[in-house]
């Protein structure tokens, strides 16, 4: 079940923003209504994100990613739609109310880490928690579990200007989880990093996920970063969500070229799965095992390669199995059940082919993608 809800958000800012949002509702233009002061920052944004995931929003400089972020928490106020967290929809609460959201229920995590310099490594990670009223002893005593968790044990005395940028923002990751917030939040929090130290923090990341599994919304202008966290990702375009699906389905099926063009320098061997591109098992029967025998039924197949993979496995991984196996390469679920196979071919062709957007859509104006016939896409749909 969704905990969080976005429904029909906008966000406009300028003159009589009630009437920007009908006249966007009936077709206006964006760039019209810039042109006479309004800006509509947020259009018609809807998404939900399940427990336990990982939402990340996409878009350039500009496309609305933060404005409709800091709406999730009442920052800002929608000039329409709304927003449903367990059920409870925030944007009919008052102000006191909203507070108290976030201050027990969702917490955020900055950009420019907001650490306060005067306060020890300790104080800051439990300043969530002096907000709330928690106890001195017993604040401390999570801040210093929580900073455990972000890899800073033995740095609670430190002063923030004694640690580098990156165990800063482990700092400001240490203050969110220390709340026990229901949702995290998270405006661009590694884009201010170095690019070592950013992977860094997403591995991090990654593997409190693992073992905290908390429901988190983050937002980058990083595709490569979007790709390795989001379990689901939604890209934004001058306002508007133009594609909302799993890293796989954005990479595989591009809504239209904008989105097509945003992905074509993205390492595919390490996003897509052998599930995404693998063919139905039955065109791997029919041929010949390596000791001649006909490969009749699915167990035949299986006896007759070296290895399975999972349906999980990165395409990156497939290429010493499929290079030393006579046959098809055999996908398995999480149960042990074959459930597909990559041919060798197959695999090349994913990897050497440019992506084909979806045909229905019309190209943008600043678009530069091909819309070449090939592509993954038509290699997946078993072109």
């Amino acid at each position: 079940m969704a905990r969080l809800q976005a429904e029909n958000l906008f966000k406009v800012f300028g003159r009589q923003p009630d009437d920007a949002v009908r006249r966007l509702n009936e077709g206006a233009d964006r760039e019209q209504l810039r042109a006479e002061g309004t800006t509509a920052a947020v259009i018609d944004a809807s998404f939900s994100v399940e427990e336990g995931q990982i939402f990340v929003v996409m878009g350039l400089s500009g496309s609305g990613k933060s404005t409709l972020l800091r709406m999730l928490n009442g920052l800002l106020e929608p000039t329409a739609g709304h927003v449903r967290f367990d059920g409870q929809d925030l944007t009919q609460l008052s102000a006191a109310g909203m507070r108290d959201v976030r201050a027990k229920k969702i917490s955020m995590v900055f950009q420019h880490f907001a650490l306060f310099p005067h306060r020890s490594v300790l104080e800051n990670a439990g300043y969530g928690l002096e907000v709330q009223g928690v106890p001195r002893a017993e604040r401390e005593k999570r801040a210093t579990e929580a900073l455990e968790l972000a890899g800073l044990k033995g740095w609670e005395k430190s002063w923030p200007d004694e640690l580098s940028g990156g165990m800063q923002q482990r700092v400001g990751l240490a203050r969110a989880l220390a709340t026990d917030a229901d949702l995290l939040l998270m405006d661009e929090s590694f884009s201010a990093l170095d690019p070592l130290i950013r992977r860094d923090m997403q591995d991090q990341l990654v593997e409190l996920q693992k073992r905290l599994k908390k429901t988190i919304v983050f937002i980058t202008h990083d595709l490569n970063e979007a790709m390795r966290l989001g379990d689901r990702i939604a890209v934004m375009r001058d306002g508007r969500i133009v594609q909302t699906g799993t890293a796989e389905d954005i990479l595989v099926t591009p809504a239209n070229d904008y989105v097509a063009a945003f992905t074509q320098d993205v390492d595919r061997s390490r996003v897509l799965t052998a599930g995404a591109i693998m063919a139905e098992v039955g065109t791997a029967l029919g041929g010949k095992a390596p000791d001649g025998r006909e490969l009749r039924t699915a167990q035949d197949l299986l006896a007759a390669t070296p290895a399975t993979v999972r349906d999980t496995t990165p395409i990156i991984d497939l290429f010493s199995p499929s290079s030393t196996s006579p046959v098809p390469v055999a996908v398995t679920d999480e149960s042990g059940d074959l459930v597909g196979v990559v041919p060798r071919d197959r695999l090349l062709a994913v990897l050497g082919e440019p992506m084909s957007p979806a045909e229905s859509e019309p190209a943008p104006k600043d678009a530069t993608a091909d819309r070449g016939e090939s592509g993954v896409g038509k290699v997946i749909a078993g072109a």
